[in-house]
């Protein structure tokens, strides 16, 4: 209901954790509640979020202790994923091996598929992915979608322009993922998920998505940046061969 001179509108909510249920702690971390609504920042671009602790202002106070002011954090980043994998990259003190952030998006109806990626000097895979904003850890279709398409496209071109000679093995999903830091976002209407806490997708038609956007826009990035689609490969050829 409208309060006080204003045309602005909307809802407050205010809960507290019951003890009686929440029996080993009542207490609000900090840290779990800014790592999880930075990552609602990234995955929705150019949404702000802020996050205030107030407990120790409150405290102050009970005590007649004045003079500190409480604990704010704003999150909005622009960029959306592509700001998360730069995030990822820098926080863990990885070295990208490319200038910029591969980013391949796709919105059909109800249906939205998203992803970003960066090859670092690293020898491990980074990758994330989402469902409706929510993490889904054990992966899904979405997931197994962007690792069919990366390893069709990066086989596909290495045939084409004779990084792969005829008489060579295909590169494989861990090939060609080494050194990899990627974050896949699908949003959908009527989001599936396999289990009680949300940790796999098992729509079909995410799979699709994904796959069939990747392999288009991706295959197009490699075509018009040859230097960078060069450096990728070579570090594939290089992992096809320790293995």
């Amino acid at each position: 209901h409208i309060i006080g001179d204003s045309d602005g509108h909307g809802t407050f909510i205010k809960f507290k954790a019951d003890d009686e249920i929440f029996q080993e702690t009542t207490k609000y971390s900090f840290d779990v509640l800014e790592r999880r609504l930075r990552e609602q920042a990234f995955l929705n671009a150019g949404l702000s979020i802020s996050l205030t602790d107030k407990r120790e202002l409150i405290e102050k106070a009970a005590d007649d202790k004045y003079g500190e002011d409480e604990h704010t954090a704003v999150y909005c980043y622009e960029g959306g994923i592509r700001s998360f994998v730069e995030w990822i990259n820098e926080s863990r003190g990885l070295n990208p091996i490319q200038n910029e952030v591969i980013h391949i998006s796709t919105t059909k109806g109800d249906r939205s598929a998203e992803v970003a990626l960066c090859y670092t000097d690293s020898y491990s895979e980074t990758l994330l992915s989402f469902a409706n904003n929510i993490n889904t850890i054990d992966g899904g279709t979405h997931e197994t979608g962007f690792k069919t398409a990366l390893t069709r496209v990066f086989n596909d071109y290495g045939r084409k322009f004779n990084i792969l000679k005829d008489s060579d093995k295909k590169f494989t999903g861990d090939d060609v993922r080494e050194g990899i830091t990627a974050v896949i976002s699908v949003k959908l209407t009527e989001a599936q998920f396999e289990g009680q806490t949300k940790q796999k997708l098992g729509n079909s038609e995410a799979r699709g998505a994904v796959e069939s956007v990747v392999t288009e826009q991706l295959t197009y990035f490699l075509e018009q940046n040859p230097a960078i689609a060069k450096i990728i490969c070579e570090k594939a050829v290089v992992a096809q061969r320790a293995r």
